[in-house]
This record gives structure tokens, C-alpha cells and sequence, in this order.
């Protein structure tokens, strides 16, 4: 009995090792172009807004203008990427976002950068909860927050990567006749073609696809994963608009509408944020890096902790809720360019720290039957967030000069939705624990 139980842990440990090496990769480097892509208008916005006429107000809706499109068209692009699968369907996404992301060298005045930022929203769309479903088709429960925490380092990893990347590419200001800003699009969009046209040769659907993989690891990963289907969930299998006013779902929805807001907002506005204390676009670039990177390790330390002792509700809640207390303290550190860094350390550790816990929770509340829909949901609902986030940044800020009072209304909605997930939390059963390596 007890070699048969090595035996299939190891087998086990074999299995997942090599899903892990395959997909996680390369996922994680599109979802970092994917970021990249929506938020290079941060750095951008350093001489663009100037050369093209565009005020804080425009620029908020413009920042904002982005989840529209992305909220219309979340819904119908999870269902269609089960429809007609990840490697297609993620592919496409890429290739779409790709071109429009380099065409916002284009922009030429407040119009067609709001056009163009709806557009991109509506490219990207269905990108995120897509691979978060797909995780779920390689993955069991047990690994989920961490493999989902690993994935979504591509977020801080993208400021902390791109951050003086973009600020660097800002001195090209000139060449060929283009502005910096313009560089900046069309240079990071060119590898986000590229991984798209692969994602339609690498990615495999699901794990009878998956070639790469022994006859005997497919047969342990589809028995495991069938085993886990069974499981009750919370949300019923029901209709797509009973899975969209769900209560769980909606719930959910709010709880990452501060973690959303949170993040979006520092990735647009914090280049500004840090310039403001008279550092050029190169020194801007490297400083606004710094919140990103230490983010990005405790990302990956936290939803390995929730795995470990398999514990979701609280890995959420704590991360939100001593980001709340720094959005708060920024009130009292805005003459002082470290202090302020800190601050906007702890508010990116964070919205990034509770990410994986929560899409981890996320899935196992809504279950396999309503996945594609709820995730797509909660994820859309709480990204919607943004657009308003975003103009109320750009008109408090433009009001009133203040960027701490301009987030104020993100730290109001995190704390509603802390209060909300330890409120129907409470007697959320822990997971199984990861097996120790």
C-alpha cells in the first residue's frame, strides 16, 4: 500500500511538473505583454497628453474608457473560448489586442485616444478569465492559488519589467520623426503579435490534447480533475444570466473591484504620481519599479501559503485590508518621495497578494458546470471598476490637485468588499492542502 501511495504521488509530482513547465511560461509572459499593452499609456501620458491636447479629466476617461469595451464583449469571449478552445481563442485575442495596441501611435488628439482605448479593451477582452478557466482544465484545486499567483506576477512583473523599459524608450523622442509616446506603443506591441501567432501552434486544449504529456500522467491529471468535478459547489448549474446575478457571483465581483481598482490605477497613474517629484522620464521609470518588484515576490510567497494550509477567505481579506490602510496613509506622505513609495508598495503587495487566494476561492465557489460564465462575470464586473476609478481620478485630480483624495473612492469600495467576503466567508471549508515536495 504504501509503495502504490509513492508511486502516485510521484506520478503526481511528475504530472504537474511538466504541465507547469509547458503552459506556465508562456502564459505568464503573454499576460505580462497583455498588461504591458493596457498600461504603457501610464508612461506614454508623460509627453503624449502635452503633444495631443489631452487634460487629466480626458485622460481618466481615456484610462477608463478601456473596461467598457472589455466589459461588453468578457461574457461572450469566455463562452466562446469553450466553445472553440484556448489555443484559437487565445490566439486571436493576442493578435487583436497586438495591432490596436500599436496603432495608438496614432492617437492624434482626445477622440481618437478614447476610440482606440475602448477598442483595446474590447480586443483584450476575455483574456484573463480565459486562462483562468483554462488553468482550471490542467490544475486541481489544490494548486490553484498558487499556480493562478504565479500567472497574475505577470502584473506587478509587467511594472516592474516595462516600468524602465517605457521610460527608456521615452528618449527616443524624435526618431523618425515620431514622439517617444508613439515609440512606446508600436515597440511593445511587436512581441504581443508574435506570441500570438504561437499560442495557435503551442497551446494545447486540454490535457487529452496535450501530446507532451505520458498515456499514463493524461489518465492520472483527467482522473483527478473528473474526481473534482463532483464536488458540490455553491453556484448551481443554471443559465448564463442566473450565473450573472448570482449572488456569489456578484459578491465576488465587489471584492475585486477594490484589488482591480487598486491595481489598475497605480499601473496608469503612478509614473505621474513619481514624476511629479522632479525625476526625469529614466529615473521616473526605475523608481516606479521598485513597488512592483517586491510585490511580485510577495505574490507568489502568499498564494503559496494559502495553498500550503489551504485557507482562501482570510488570504483575501488581510491583503485588502492593509492595502485600505495604506491608500489611507498616503494623506500623509505626499511632500516625501520614499515615504510615498512605501506606501505604494504596500497597496501594490496588496491588490497582488490577494489575487491568487481570490480567483482561487472564486473557482471552487462557482464550480466547473458555470465556470466559463461566473469567472468571466466577476471578472468583468470587477474590472468595470476601472472606468469609473479612472475618471474619478482624473476629475478629482484635475479639481483639486490631490492624488491621495483621488483614491479615496477605491479604498471605500475595498473595504465594502472585505466587510462582504468575511460577511459570507465564514464557513468556507479549507481546501486540500498542496502535498509538501
Amino acid at each position: 500500500m504504501s509503495q502504490a501511495m509513492d508511486q502516485d504521488k510521484n506520478l503526481e509530482a511528475a504530472t504537474m511538473r511538466r504541465v507547469s513547465w509547458r503552459l506556465m511560461p508562456f502564459l505568464v509572459f503573454a499576460y505580462l505583454l497583455c498588461y504591458v499593452d493596457r498600461v504603457n499609456v501610464g508612461f506614454a501620458s508623460l509627453q503624449m497628453n502635452k503633444a495631443v491636447g489631452i487634460d487629466p479629466k480626458i485622460y481618466g476617461l481615456g484610462a477608463g474608457i478601456f473596461f467598457v469595451g472589455y466589459f461588453i464583449l468578457e461574457v461572450p469571449s469566455n463562452l466562446a473560448l469553450e466553445r472553440f478552445g484556448a489555443r484559437k481563442w487565445i490566439a486571436r485575442i493576442m493578435l487583436s489586442w497586438g495591432v490596436i495596441s500599436g496603432a495608438c501611435a496614432l492617437i492624434a488628439g482626445p477622440w481618437s485616444f478614447l476610440v482606440l482605448r475602448f477598442l483595446l479593451g474590447a480586443a483584450e477582452a476575455g483574456f484573463f478569465p480565459g486562462v483562468i478557466l483554462y488553468l482550471t482544465f490542467w490544475y486541481p484545486a489544490e494548486y490553484r492559488a498558487k499556480i493562478v499567483g504565479i500567472f497574475m506576477v505577470a502584473i506587478p512583473a509587467a511594472g516592474l519589467i516595462g516600468s524602465p523599459i517605457s521610460g527608456a524608450i521615452l528618449g527616443l523622442d524624435g526618431l523618425m520623426g515620431l514622439g517617444g509616446w508613439q515609440w512606446i506603443f508600436i515597440l511593445e506591441a511587436i512581441p504581443t503579435v508574435l506570441l500570438g501567432i504561437a499560442a495557435f501552434f503551442y497551446l494545447s486544449d486540454r490535457p487529452d490534447d496535450a501530446t507532451w504529456l505520458a498515456p499514463e500522467q493524461r489518465a492520472w491529471l483527467n482522473a483527478k480533475l473528473a474526481g473534482e468535478r463532483q464536488r458540490a459547489s455553491r453556484v448551481k448549474p443554471m443559465s448564463v444570466w442566473k450565473v450573472m446575478t448570482n449572488k456569489y457571483v456578484l459578491i465576488m465581483a465587489l471584492v475585486y473591484a477594490g484589488a482591480s481598482g487598486a491595481s489598475t490605477s497605480l499601473a496608469l497613474w503612478m509614473p505621474q504620481m513619481v514624476k511629479a517629484f522632479g525625476l526625469t522620464n529614466f529615473q521616473t521609470g526605475l523608481v516606479n519599479s521598485v513597488p512592483f518588484g517586491i510585490a511580485a515576490v510577495l505574490m507568489i510567497l502568499w498564494g503559496r501559503n494559502s495553498d500550503k494550509t489551504g485557507e482562501r477567505v482570510w488570504h483575501n481579506a488581510l491583503p485588502l485590508g492593509w492595502m485600505v490602510l495604506a491608500l489611507l496613509g498616503t494623506f500623509f506622505a505626499t511632500s516625501n518621495l520614499w515615504v510615498t513609495i512605501a506606501l505604494l508598495t504596500l497597496i501594490a503587495a496588496g491588490t497582488y497578494c490577494s489575487k491568487g487566494p481570490f480567483w482561487a476561492l472564486s473557482s471552487e465557489w462557482v464550480g466547473t458546470a458555470v465556470a466559463a460564465a461566473a469567472l468571466a462575470q466577476i471578472n468583468a464586473l470587477g474590472n468595470l471598476s476601472g472606468f469609473f476609478f479612472n475618471y474619478m481620478i482624473g476629475w478629482i485630480k484635475d479639481e483639486t490637485g490631490s492624488f491621495p483624495l483621488a483614491m479615496l473612492p477605491i479604498a471605500i469600495v475595498a473595504t465594502l468588499g472585505v466587510i462582504s467576503l468575511l460577511a459570507i466567508g465564514q464557513r468556507q471549508p479549507r481546501t486540500v492542502p498542496m502535498p509538501a515536495e
